[in-house]
């Protein structure tokens, strides 16, 4: 079950939010809050899976919460403003609804919450394999971190291995295919034929995209099948 809070300023919407997260059998109600101050108050003694959060109330806004979080849980926001919406889904928000919101509507954005949450869920198997290996750049021989990779891309006769510690990706002279058969297959899945993830890593799932942080990348109807199962979904 989604540990879950719901924060607007107004008390009609926010009795009408809650009656509709009551109605969703996954989501678990924690706490309604008025404004930002006490939905930290809430996150400080608790942790929470999900934030239904509304963008305008008094002193700090809903997008100005969001960004003070060190480490954010899942965040819907529901809002009667759409101007919002392109710095909500910036800031990795699962969905982003507009006032006066159809139940329907609701629980198609609760339903990703929730595939995402599972997606997150997935425990990290133990394999007998080596939890690192080495790629030739420039004549010399770099060691990547497999626990380090964030996804992978391939351009021909070369691939781009992005890693969570480094700002420039290690290009080395290898196909797509080589490059897999040395990945852990209960962790990383090919999401298009030029692409390939960390599952530990997504944050976001948007219709035909995936979304590592704030990078989106292509998911191919090829390859959906093989990361349907891989993430749960």
């Amino acid at each position: 079950m989604l540990k879950c809070i719901a924060v607007d300023d107004e008390k009609y919407v926010l009795d009408l939010l809650v009656d509709n997260i009551r109605q969703v059998p996954f989501l678990g109600l924690r706490a309604r809050c008025r404004n930002a101050m006490e939905a930290a108050e809430i996150l400080r003694r608790e942790e929470i899976d999900l934030i239904f959060l509304d963008i305008q109330m008094p002193g700090l806004n809903g997008l100005q919460f969001l960004r003070s979080l060190p480490h954010p849980p899942m965040v819907i926001f529901v809002t009667a403003y759409k101007d919002y919406a392109f710095e909500g889904f910036d800031l990795n928000a699962v969905d982003y609804l507009l006032k006066p919101v159809s139940f329907e509507r609701f629980l198609k954005a609760c339903n990703k919450a929730y595939d995402l949450y599972k997606l997150q869920q997935i425990p990290t198997q133990k394999e007998d394999v080596p939890s690192y290996f080495f790629v030739y750049v420039e004549y010399n021989q770099i060691k990547i971190n497999i626990p380090d990779i964030l996804y992978i891309e391939g351009l021909k006769d070369y691939v781009k291995i992005f890693l969570a510690s480094a700002t420039k990706p290690v290009i080395t002279r290898m196909s797509l295919k080589e490059l897999e058969e040395k990945l852990l297959p209960s962790r990383f899945v090919r999401i298009h034929k030029s692409y390939i993830i960390a599952a530990d890593r997504v944050t976001a799932i948007k219709r035909d995209l995936i979304c590592i942080g704030a990078t989106e990348l292509p998911l191919s109807e090829t390859y959906k099948p093989a990361v349907e199962k891989m993430l749960a979904l």
